[in-house]
């Protein structure tokens, strides 16, 4: 099928390159000449504009948004919708707010325009092994999806999950589980390191992930990691969150679901930002004054 690629990032042009690789025609537009480069060295046409990309599509039109969540998915839409015609259809695949997706579902309707929000997982590794993709939308915009649909995804690797919005809200839950197994895991691993035993912590995520209960792919990924960086002395302990996180609390609390464990993993990650937390000082102070415990002084 004809499809149109915006936003050429980590995921974006391994996206593109599947779909090409997969006998599918991508015109593909990225903000950044060297991305659009390319992606026509694999095969795409470049699309210097949007508007050069809608005129190398036939329609009626499938564009696939894979750029940062907010204002750029709303100005690329805006930018978009006066070089489309009834019937074209957007997709965002990027890890926008599910109400976000409902409110643009519903401005395009207007229009005449598809709309589908593509909750989608796989990251650097998706070219290789392709994505898991969650996708709301009506039935027509899914039917057209298909052919692409197939070819992004492993086998049963994509799912129809809902209306609109329906499948960003998976994708949210989706990443909230994710922070809380990898904090999980993380806690584990300190534990190891910080026990009596020399432990080779490679080996024992590589031990894990045959047969044991805690298998998984993440486990796959730390024994990677261990075995570049063993102790894990070449990066800090800093953790960014890119919001799908406190999105996912947000509605536990909204809904009042008791998400203890997503909700926690997502504060480690703020406190993993704090070099010399003021309350670890002020908790420390309390201990001196209380049982006389010893402070360390700053250097």
């Amino acid at each position: 099928m004809d499809v149109g690629f915006i936003g050429l990032g980590r995921m974006g042009l391994n996206m593109t390159i599947r779909l090409l690789r997969g006998g599918h025609r991508v015109a593909a537009h990225d903000r950044g000449a060297e991305a659009v480069h390319a992606a026509a060295a694999e095969g795409a046409i470049a699309a210097g504009t949007l508007a050069e990309l809608v005129a190398a599509l036939p329609a009626p039109r499938t564009l696939w948004m894979m750029i940062p969540a907010g204002a750029p998915v709303d100005e690329t839409i805006a930018a978009l919708t006066p070089l489309l015609t009834p019937g074209d259809l957007l997709v965002d695949g990027g890890n926008s707010n599910y109400k976000d997706s409902r409110r643009r579902a519903e401005q395009l309707a207007k229009r005449e325009l598809l709309f589908a929000d593509s909750g989608t997982s796989g990251g650097i590794w998706g070219l290789a092994n392709g994505y898991c993709i969650m996708i709301g939308g009506e039935a027509a915009a899914i039917t057209r999806l298909r052919p692409a649909l197939d070819t992004l995804a492993p086998p049963e690797g994509w799912r129809h999950v809902g209306p609109p919005g329906a499948g960003h809200f998976a994708k949210m839950i989706h990443n909230g589980i994710e922070y809380g197994m990898m904090q999980s895991y993380a806690e584990g691993f300190e534990l190891l390191s910080a026990s009596d035993f020399d432990y080779d912590l490679a080996g024992i995520a590589h031990l894990w992930n045959r047969g044991s209960v805690v298998r998984s792919w993440l486990l796959e990924l730390a024994e990677g990691a261990f075995t570049k960086d063993p102790r894990m002395e070449k990066i800090r302990g800093w953790v960014e969150d890119s919001g799908e996180g406190r999105w996912t609390v947000q509605e536990a609390i909204d809904r009042s679901v008791p998400a203890e464990v997503l909700t926690l993993a997502l504060l480690a990650r703020f406190r993993s930002r704090q070099e010399d937390s003021f309350r670890d000082r002020v908790v420390a102070a309390l201990r001196n004054e209380f049982g006389g415990h010893a402070v360390k002084a700053k250097a």
